[in-house]
């Protein structure tokens, strides 16, 4: 196995980052992608036909061996076997780093229940997993821990038997190690209340037949917050994840995902990007790499 230096790996890692895919998005093109690109060896190694997409796709495959993986390599995997794969963009929803207590998760899938995943890569520690946990038990009602071969252990006694625990394997393989129990009853409403938008809240209370009273905006959140605490937990878990799968819908993203290569299909559900853009990105990505190399 070709050994890479930190340098590499950080530039390597960097080119999924969002300023790159924002860049592309906006102008058809990215100053930063060259210059990364310029700190790693994929040029040299790449063909004469070779696109920006080709580059995304050589990336991606040193980054997702064992040892190399960061974040957004396990954002793939959940995103393509259990989104894409699993589930549909017609069917579920995905949510990235959303608040639940004082956590923010990593990604969440919206399907019949919220699961939540919790990445612990090989460049992770598991002094915060604990914490974590009990935030996310108080959004949602079922709480994956996805982590390194290295990591399983680990987390295995750090977390409780309700949590469930997967592992990506060297082969890039999602196995379930422990499955999480679906308990949408130990949610906590106010909690919930806390990590929405003012109207998912609104929504909600409406379609559990709340009515908000007429108050001044500055005692709104008050009222409303009252208004959670006395809701059914499993009740309005219901409600949150219907509201959910309506206003962070990713339906519309279909298009846009199936015209780009695999590698960029996780930044794609993660980073937003106005659809006017959409064509300029899938552009930048099918730009030869020759051409890409003069980009500034």
């Amino acid at each position: 196995m070709k050994i890479y230096s930190a340098a590499q790996l950080s530039a390597l890692t960097r080119l999924f980052s969002a300023t790159v895919f924002r860049e592309m998005a906006k102008n058809g093109r990215s100053g930063l992608f060259r210059r990364l690109l310029e700190q790693t060896n994929l040029v040299e190694c790449a063909g004469t036909r070779a696109t920006v997409g080709d580059i995304f796709d050589s990336a991606f495959e040193i980054l997702k061996v064992a040892g190399h993986r960061d974040e957004y390599i396990y954002r793939a995997a959940i995103s393509h076997k259990v989104l894409l794969g699993t589930h549909s963009l017609r069917t579920a929803s995905m949510l990235n780093e959303f608040r639940a207590g004082n956590c923010k998760a990593d990604l969440v899938i919206l399907n019949g229940t919220a699961t939540v995943y919790e990445i612990k890569s090989e460049r992770d520690t598991l002094a915060r997993l604990a914490n974590q946990v009990d935030n996310y038990k108080r959004v949602f009602a079922k709480v994956n821990v996805i982590a390194s071969e290295g990591h399983v252990e680990g987390v295995l006694a750090t977390v409780p038997g309700d949590v469930g625990v997967m592992c990506l394997s060297k082969r890039y393989q999602i196995t379930t190690v422990r499955d999480a129990i679906d308990r949408p009853a130990r949610i906590c409403p106010v909690t919930v209340f806390e990590s929405l938008r003012t109207g998912e809240a609104t929504a909600i209370l409406k379609a559990m037949d709340v009515i908000v009273p007429q108050v001044p905006n500055t005692q709104r959140h008050a009222v409303m917050r009252d208004l959670f605490a006395a809701l059914d937990p499993a009740t309005l878990h219901v409600e949150m994840v219907r509201t959910l799968k309506r206003t962070r819908d990713l339906a519309p993203l279909g298009e846009l995902i199936d015209h780009l290569p695999a590698s960029l299909q996780a930044a794609a559900l993660s980073v937003s990007v106005r659809r006017v853009d959409h064509p300029r990105l899938v552009d930048a990505v099918s730009t030869p790499l020759h051409a890409a190399m003069t980009w500034n």
